[in-house]
């Protein structure tokens, strides 16, 4: 029972670092943006994985 004395204090300060946690995360912008973190990847610069033959220049992509 001596127990209970320990682990509610334990469980309050816990469950107060967590919702100062979220509050922070909230307030420093994280779930602002959802979505560009998760396409960025799609737009990674890979040009040196594509073959030269099959690269399209920026300059003959503007006149087309």
């Amino acid at each position: 029972m001596d127990i209970i004395f320990l682990l509610i204090p334990i469980a309050i300060v816990l469950a107060g670092c967590g919702i100062w946690a979220f509050f922070w995360s909230v307030n420093t912008g994280q779930y602002e943006d959802l979505e560009s973190p998760a396409h960025s990847i799609l737009y990674e610069d890979d040009e040196d994985l594509i073959p030269k033959d099959a690269r399209v220049n920026e300059d003959s992509a503007r006149h087309d």
